[in-house]
């Protein structure tokens, strides 16, 4: 899915002249550039730069895994562009245009404890600065491509003896960082997933998620829909446990 609002072009532009700099200095390997071509040395695509045949922000999506958007530098910080490939539980099309705190409305607690501080850490984000993070949930579908809600006609059947191989640890690494030209904040997303089972067998995994599951506040279990499954995943895990005592 792609998305741009008419003032968020010279943004998008910016956009890609950074992310193709920073692919030239640090995948030299993998890409290189003659005069106005960027060219993949992997796959021998080859794009003008400079007269993209989209959207630049929709070429750098092109260009590497994460999922790209741009937050504006103006009251409320308005998502203006996005190449989205992989949401989880959102639709573009319900999110751009819309501040960050209005997009940010179904999470538990955000607006009452979370939307000011934030706002007020991506407004001091200077140039130069990359800002991570890691968010995670269960899912009960291994699609990357998930726009829509949870799925209850499915949930319900999951048990401990099934769990392991229908339930999916879903991790995303974020990053924050200023565009230096525009002020424009580009928020990446990389999504990256593994079946339960797989997770468990880690060492000390299983106990650790089943610690951070038990812990969610109600409002937060349901929000990630972990609710439905809730009582499975938390046996599953249990005998995880037990086995590898």
């Amino acid at each position: 899915m792609f998305a741009a609002l008419p003032h968020a072009a010279a943004m998008c532009a910016e956009a890609l002249d950074v992310l193709v700099a920073h692919l030239l200095a640090d995948r030299a390997g993998w890409f290189r550039r003659s005069g106005r071509t960027l060219i993949n040395r992997l796959t021998d695509e080859r794009w003008d730069i400079d007269a993209p045949v989209c959207d630049p922000l929709e070429l750098a999506g092109r260009l590497v895994q994460e999922d790209l958007c741009l937050l504006a530098p103006e009251t409320g910080l308005p998502l203006v562009a996005a190449v989205l490939c992989f949401p989880s539980r959102w639709r573009l099309a319900e999110k751009i245009g819309r501040p960050l705190a209005a997009i940010h409305g179904p999470v538990p607690l955000y607006a009452e404890c979370l939307a000011t501080p934030v706002e007020r850490f991506i407004e001091k984000l200077r140039s130069g600065r990359l800002v991570e993070r890691f968010n995670w949930s269960i899912h009960d579908d291994p699609a990357l491509f998930q726009p829509h809600a949870h799925h209850d006609e499915t949930a319900g059947a999951i048990t401990a003896a099934d769990a392991g191989t229908r339930l999916t640890l879903r991790i995303e690494r974020q990053t924050l960082s200023r565009l230096p030209a525009t002020g424009a904040v580009l928020f990446t997303i990389r999504t990256h997933q593994q079946s339960l089972a797989r997770v468990a067998a880690i060492p000390g995994a299983a106990a650790a998620l089943r610690a951070a599951a038990a812990n969610f506040p109600p409002d937060v279990s349901d929000y990630k829909g972990v609710t439905r499954f809730a009582a499975a995943l938390d046996e599953f895990l249990a005998r995880q446990i037990e086995a590898t005592a």
